[in-house]
């Protein structure tokens, strides 16, 4: 009979001590440090046409589009992550003692892989629940044109909807703003994706 040893559980200190040093980043689940995998061509480039069309929709708008470099605190689950996109309204709220941490996105973005989609589409959308000011999720295929899409409406209930539509456009709620799925998609291969 083999035993296995249960992971090593860390404290938030010694999480946040190894952060400072990595290499690579890692996010932190209750104890467990998460090693995070390294993005694709299209992971990245979905990314980055993202950022670049979230920054122009909302320039006249009170919103902030942060990238996968902004760790997020999710204090009810004892979560640090680190979201593909984060859109946080008027001003970030930081942990206490950080300025690396931010508290209160109200609209997050994942781009899927093999690797994380279980995770996003699971535990992270219910440890995001737990956010107040969170109001929006969405979820990006990298391999097929495919958008997720959770609103929050003002009762608190969550409205799904989903598409594989190349012509159509992603309306967020919460920010008032459109993207043609075929800018977010724009330069990506399918043909030549590996993981």
């Amino acid at each position: 009979m083999v035993v296995q040893t249960p992971p090593r559980q860390y404290s938030i200190e010694e999480y946040l001590a190894h952060e400072e040093t990595a290499e690579y980043r890692s996010e932190y689940s209750d104890g467990e440090i998460i090693p995070m995998a390294g993005g694709s061509i299209n992971h990245n480039r979905i990314i980055r046409n993202l950022s670049r069309l979230l920054e122009l929709a909302l320039q006249t708008q009170p919103y902030e589009v942060f990238l996968s470099d902004l760790r997020l605190w999710i204090p009810r689950y004892r979560e640090y992550t680190y979201p593909n996109i984060l859109i946080i309204k008027d001003e970030p709220i930081f942990q206490e003692g950080r300025k690396d941490t931010v508290l209160n996105p109200c609209i997050i973005f994942e781009v899927l892989s093999k690797s994380t989609s279980s995770r996003d589409r699971g535990d992270k959308f219910t440890y995001y629940r737990s956010i107040a000011e969170f109001q929006e999720y969405i979820l990006i295929d990298q391999y097929q044109i495919h958008i997720e899409q959770f609103s929050k409406t003002p009762d608190g209930n969550w409205l799904f909807k989903e598409t594989d539509d190349e012509d159509g456009i992603l309306t967020l709620v919460a920010a008032n703003c459109q993207i043609p799925h075929r800018q977010i998609y724009e330069r990506v291969n399918f043909e030549t994706q590996i993981e």
